[in-house]
């Protein structure tokens, strides 16, 4: 018999390589790879995520309540008016650079320095300030750190040893932030009695600068014939319009100036420029 024929055996396929998918799949990974690791890429990110923290921040806020990016605050726009309040805290100054500064139309026209606290302190740089500050135009006051548990009357006198105050200069300022362990009565009386003195030699009624919450706790109703200087952070308008005497608004204790190397109160002076004249020492 004939053999029988054998069957041809099927060989497999042999499968090709995916030499091009892989080379396609290579250089997409190190394409993204790149666009991870640029500095473009985290340019945009960081860009995008500021964009949305400061949406969240303006919220609540009035449209035009710009920020000023040369100050780095936000400043209210009905007000034309601006200054500051330096002490020890800011270092030495360069004031002519501070008068030069403007962003669009705001500058700085005044400035408090601090002067003296309590009976025995004098600030360090408060007369370089006193003697620059002027110098440079801008208007000056002078202020004094009040110690509820100290003597009035005696601190008075200790400011004014300290400061001479001339024509064209801003009323001083009792400067009130606590009560040093006292009650609000002994407290009151010290303002009282410092108020007092420092207006029978300056002759003209002196400033209250506080805090808004202090004010509101105990000195509304007491002290309502003298201007009133409260700070009040974080608002798009002061919350004492029921208060006719207020005439600054510290509205930021942060702001950036050129010429001071640190932080700074920015105040707003309530009227306008006629106003501001009319409240400077005669």
């Amino acid at each position: 018999m004939p053999a029988p024929k054998k069957k041809p055996v099927k060989k497999a396929p042999v499968k090709k390589k995916k030499q091009g998918k892989t080379r396609y799949w290579v250089i997409g990974l190190a394409g993204i790879l790149l666009v991870l690791l640029s500095p473009f890429y985290y340019g945009y990110v960081l860009k995008t995520f500021s964009s949305t923290w400061q949406w969240i921040l303006d919220a609540g806020k009035k449209s035009n309540y710009k920020v000023y990016k040369g100050f780095d605050i936000y400043i209210p726009p009905q007000y034309n008016i601006h200054g500051i309040d330096v002490s020890y805290a800011q270092g030495r100054i360069n004031w002519q650079k501070v008068s030069h500064m403007r962003e669009d139309s705001v500058h700085i026209s005044f400035a408090y320095i601090k002067a003296t606290e309590g009976l025995t302190k004098v600030d360090p740089y408060f007369k370089r300030n006193w003697r620059e500050g002027p110098k440079a135009g801008i208007t000056c006051g002078a202020y004094h750190f009040l110690r509820a548990n100290k003597n009035g009357t005696w601190q008075a006198r200790f400011f004014l040893q300290n400061v001479s105050i001339e024509t064209g200069d801003l009323p001083p300022v009792a400067d009130v932030e606590t009560l040093d362990g006292e009650s609000p009565d002994v407290m009151r009386k010290t303002l009282h009695d410092f108020l007092t003195r420092v207006q029978a030699k300056a002759g003209v009624k002196p400033v209250i600068y506080t805090q808004l919450s202090f004010y509101a706790d105990y000195l509304a109703g007491y002290f309502d014939d003298y201007p009133i200087w409260i700070a009040h952070y974080g608002y798009d308008d002061i919350n004492l319009q029921q208060h006719n005497n207020w005439v600054f608004w510290q509205h930021s204790d942060a702001a950036k100036v050129n010429g001071i190397g640190h932080t700074v109160d920015f105040s707003a002076f309530k009227g306008d420029s006629a106003q501001f004249q009319h409240m400077l020492i005669h």
